[in-house]
């Protein structure tokens, strides 16, 4: 895609719903949604009831890492086979695979779970089932809509994502207040009408990969990220800033320690940025961005660094949360062109590899922004590391802008070229 003067043209007008007028979409769209939302209720589930079992802190940051391995192992298979074979048949028996391992830890907690280790090797299939939706339904989202109607999908995608991500972990801890069964049962119901929704796509048109399986058709995803200026641009920034901005882990150290709020106080702080996310992204879907979107996503990553600095200086909780909300509304922008870019500015045969890729950045990114918190906090305090990390990112948004001229000039979001 390439940069281009206004032709001066009348506005286009913009349908907000756009992308749910494509019958494909509106499918791809629940079945993602539940399956997210699914996904949130077993980690909340499987949170609690490991602590239950252990009471070893340690046993839940090994939940995460199980999780999270399967996508950085298995990044050259994940990414080939989105590529290779069909995106929804993908999507729909991983879904059907998470189906499994819920009923899996429905099982075990049915005859009494005495130990971890059964249910590590259920999360390890889980994540490996993740592993390969991910790239795969990311680079079906671009086969399901016109180009003309991407940038509006992304945005519904985003506010989906950031539902689920909120209302699933509070209906999780609801519904393993009643027992972990109907946790584990109702995640797996949500989990095979994604599958079955993920399956009723109607095949669409997608450049698979036919060349024969080698190391470099393994790496070609990983050749064009490092040759693609603006697809490497927005991945790498995506990690860095998520990697020093991220405050999520320090929450309940500011909820306790320095606004002097209870479990309901940190639940609004935990809430705040999603909430932001979601009205961003509804307002992001009557196509508000027209140009410049280069530009305008490097700003919104210095707001998100600066939201965060002030959030880091606040000693009122309304001043917190309503920066929490700011960060979270600027980021979502960020992630709505960065996301719109990466899709579109790479060749649908690619497009699984990249994906893979991009999803191995951003969960590395969460998992080490969890990490780097946690350990300046440790060294130098809460306060100065999420200042210091507000302003790594302000930092990273300039540089980054310097850096990568091409992402900088990027301008529209609507496939034109």
């Amino acid at each position: 895609m390439t940069t281009h003067e206004p032709t001066g043209e009348s506005p286009v007008e913009f349908d907000r719903f756009a992308a749910f007028r494509h019958k494909t979409y509106l499918r791809f769209w629940l079945g993602r949604f539940l399956c997210t939302f699914a996904v949130n209720i077993v980690s909340v589930a499987i949170g609690w009831q490991i602590y239950d079992l252990t009471r070893n802190p340690f046993d839940l940051g090994l939940v995460g890492l199980i999780e999270f391995a399967p996508s950085l192992l298995l990044v050259l298979v994940t990414g080939a086979a989105a590529d290779r074979f069909g995106r929804r048949m993908i999507m729909g028996l991983s879904a059907f695979v998470e189906a499994g391992c819920a009923l899996a830890l429905l099982y075990l907690s049915m005859a009494g779970l005495s130990s971890v280790g059964p249910v590590f090797i259920v999360l390890a299939v889980f994540g490996i089932a993740r592993a390969f939706s991910s790239p795969a339904a990311a680079a079906l989202l671009a086969n399901v809509v016109p180009p003309k109607d991407f940038a509006n999908a992304v945005a519904w995608y985003s506010s989906a994502w950031q539902t689920a991500t909120i209302v699933g972990p509070a209906v999780g801890g609801l519904l393993y207040g009643l027992s972990a069964e109907v946790a584990y049962a109702g995640a797996a119901a949500m989990m095979i009408g994604g599958g079955v929704l993920a399956l009723s796509i109607p095949k669409p048109a997608q450049h698979k990969e036919t060349e024969r399986a080698t190391l470099e058709t393994l790496l070609a995803g990983f050749a064009y990220v490092w040759r693609e200026k603006i697809v490497l641009g927005a991945i790498s920034l995506d990690l860095v800033v998520v990697l020093l901005g991220g405050v999520v882990a320090l929450l309940p150290v500011f909820a306790r320690d320095i606004l002097d709020l209870g479990p309901t106080g940190l639940g609004l702080l935990r809430a705040a940025p999603g909430v932001g996310g979601i009205v961003m992204a509804v307002w992001l879907s009557g196509g508000k961005i027209r140009d410049h979107a280069g530009l305008i996503m490097f700003a919104c990553v210095a707001v998100f660094g600066l939201a965060n600095l002030v959030f880091g200086v606040s000693t009122l909780a309304w001043l917190s949360i309503l920066m929490l909300a700011l960060a979270g509304a600027a980021d979502m922008v960020s992630v709505y062109i960065r996301e719109t870019v990466i899709q579109l500015w790479t060749p649908d045969r690619l497009r699984g590899r990249v994906n893979a890729i991009n999803m191995v950045f951003i969960g590395a990114s969460n998992e080490l922004g969890v990490f780097r918190a946690g350990t300046m906090a440790g060294f130098i305090g809460a306060v100065p590391a999420v200042v210091l990390g507000g302003a790594g990112a302000v930092v990273v948004a300039g540089l980054w802008a310097w850096l990568f001229p091409q992402l900088r000039k990027a301008r529209h979001l609507d496939g034109r070229t």
